[in-house]
């Protein structure tokens, strides 16, 4: 179980006791947690991609399905949550071939694609 944020809060939760099964030691106190534990759901689900990919974006894109622009903004996002870098703004063209995309998933129709890409200019 991933449980980072207090489910009553949302408050983040720290590690008080760590267990040894095999053993029953117990040990009490504050324990830091790796910086990849903290991770979203879908960042750390598209950081095991990478890995399993090595880190080669055409392989990215095949093992989750998605485009090469959500690849990059995907890998933007997760640089981002580590707190290696700020999250780039899109351009022009990423936004452009998301809503083609969108289309093509049927996630919105041809009408609402073409008020989108007006606004993008």
């Amino acid at each position: 179980m991933r449980l980072t944020q207090c489910p009553v809060c949302g408050g983040e939760l720290t590690v008080t006791q760590l267990t040894c099964e095999p053993c029953s030691l117990r040990m009490e106190g504050r324990f830091e947690t790796c910086e990849f534990c903290k991770l979203s759901e879908e960042n750390l689900e598209f950081l095991r991609s990478f890995i399993r990919c090595r880190g080669v974006i055409k392989d990215v894109e095949k093992d989750l399905g998605i485009s090469y622009p959500t690849v990059r903004g995907r890998l933007d996002r997760l640089i981002a949550e580590l707190g290696y870098g700020e999250v780039p703004a899109k351009s022009r063209d990423e936004m452009r071939y998301d809503v083609l995309e969108a289309v093509k998933e049927g996630k919105i129709s041809s009408k609402e694609a073409v008020a989108a890409l007006r606004d993008i200019r």
